[in-house]
């Protein structure tokens, strides 16, 4: 019998012309010999390792005001009686609501995972897991458990560090280089999904810095390893048994695993687990910048070549990018020597420096590179005095006094009455925008009435006739775009890049 026989008739040509072919072809040996072949088992990883592995159970007490009288139908000939009948009951049997009786309490718990770092007790988890606990406890895979106290906490990359005070030494683990992780490499998850302590799971790194939105410092690892409801804080374990991820997320329609999770990596949680331990809060650098992206038009009005680095909108007037002579406009290309690809990499990068440190910056000026020096401030304490000087508007109907008109907009003199009904901060200087046609370019940006064009191509404009002014040198000049910078009514300032045709 031939090896062709051996499948359906149908299939034998087919079948047979593979055969010959991997019987003659080279195999692409370089590449093969690169690849590491899938480990036998991850048995004995996860006996190394499940002990470290703890689930958490934290606890929130709820107050429930309640006034002992359901909600009825309303507009019934029995409105009267029925609420004498339960307010009568409520007289008889001592209900919640009464005056001067405490309201109801109700205990609300949640579960999720954690691990251990350091064998005197230090637990690792996920913020979001302990949350307002007033409780939380700690239960280990031989059944112990312990009350927990927070060390700190860190809601921007969703961790918390736990202390646990045990008799004798607990079993730890220790924590991996994340950068060192490939795509396609195996990992391994242990957690408390849905209550199922000391559950084990495999898969890859399916990708990686990935940005899901859900915060200022998204970076995670993609795996296909099952990661679900209450596998939050758990590690994901690379094959020498090391922490190389916090699990902290799934992308899912069904609330289960379809094989899409996230995992902050060491190299992201590790320096934030260190302040924690050391202050019991976080203490990350500060530019004083806000930014934006740079995409083509706004790279091609600035002369960058290609959409790259991250476009300073505001400076903070306190902040440690002033003195060092940073700029709305400027263009960050790199930060203490690291590319800025990005604009979101801007924030990871500077978050993750020494506070009081002095840094190079690179920056694109007036189509020039030049290196600012600047000694970064804490983050901390540029968001407490953001706070205090926040200070809250009121909405406004929108008015018109347009003398000109460009881009789909009508423009006017931003006098006392225009920022009367705009409600414009007095500290915003410019020419105010009183309609946007909803069909054009400028409605594509989010240009709105209300908002105030402040400079063209970074010169100042403050009357409607230097729209046309500006604009009509730029395309004179050969510029494709003009650089618009906005103001909303609060002050608050982003680039808009338009096309000139």
């Amino acid at each position: 019998m031939g090896v062709c026989s051996l499948v359906p008739q149908s299939f034998q040509r087919t079948a047979c012309a593979a055969l010959v072919l991997s019987l003659f072809v080279t195999p692409l040996a370089p590449v093969m010999a690169q690849a590491r072949s899938a480990p036998e088992s991850f048995a004995d990883l996860a006996d190394a390792v499940s002990s470290a592995v703890v689930n958490i159970s934290a606890s929130t007490t709820v107050e429930e005001k309640r006034t002992g009288i359901p909600n009825l139908p309303q507009g019934t000939p029995f409105d009267d009686l029925f609420e004498e009948f339960f307010r009568r009951r409520q007289g008889q049997g001592g209900n919640e609501g009464q005056p001067g009786q405490s309201p109801r309490q109700r205990r609300s718990s949640s579960l999720g995972s954690g691990f251990v770092i350091d064998a005197a007790g230090i637990v690792i988890t996920n913020n979001h897991v302990i949350a307002d606990a007033t409780e939380i406890t700690v239960i280990f895979t031989d059944g112990q458990k312990l009350k927990a106290e927070i060390v700190g906490k860190d809601a921007k990359v969703d961790i918390a560090v736990l202390r646990v005070k045990p008799e004798k030494p607990l079993k730890a683990v220790k924590f991996g280089d994340s950068e060192k992780m490939r795509v396609g490499e195996w990992v391994m998850a242990v957690g408390n999904p849905f209550g199922l302590g000391g559950t084990v799971t495999a898969g890859i790194v399916s990708a990686r810095n990935r940005n899901i939105d859900s915060g200022p410092y998204d970076n995670y690892i993609q795996t296909d390893a099952s990661i679900n409801k209450g596998n939050s804080g758990g590690p994901l374990f690379n094959m020498n048994g090391d922490v190389i991820g916090v699990n902290t997320a799934i992308l899912s329609p069904s609330g289960g695993s379809v094989g899409i999770g996230f995992a902050t990596p060491s190299a992201t949680v590790q320096p934030i687990i260190d302040q924690l331990i050391s202050f019991g809060e976080t203490r990350r650098g500060w530019l004083g910048v806000r930014i934006q992206n740079v995409d083509d038009a706004i790279a091609e009005s600035l002369k960058l070549g290609k959409a790259r680095g991250a476009l300073v909108a505001v400076v903070d007037e306190k902040g440690p990018g002033k003195p060092a002579g940073m700029k709305a406009g400027d263009v960050i290309l790199k930060f203490d020597g690291k590319d800025v690809t990005e604009s979101r990499d801007l924030p990871k990068l500077v978050a993750a420096t020494p506070v009081g440190k002095q840094v190079d910056v690179l920056v694109m000026r007036d189509g020039k590179e030049q290196t600012l020096k600047v000694t970064l401030g804490r983050l901390e304490d540029g968001e407490k005095q953001a706070s205090l000087d926040k200070k809250t508007q009121t909405d406004a109907q929108p008015g018109r006094s347009a003398v000109q008109k460009a881009f789909g907009m009508e423009f006017g003199s931003l006098d006392a009455d225009v920022r009367k009904k705009f409600s414009i901060k007095d500290s915003v200087k410019g020419v105010v925008v009183t309609a946007v046609d909803a069909n054009s370019p400028a409605a594509e940006k989010r240009i709105q009435p209300g908002d105030t064009i402040v400079e063209i191509n970074q010169e100042a404009v403050s009357k409607p006739t230097d729209i046309a002014a500006r604009t009509k040198a730029l395309k004179d000049q050969g510029r494709k775009s003009a650089l618009f910078l906005v103001a909303n009514a609060q002050g608050d300032v982003r680039f808009v890049a338009l096309n000139l045709d």
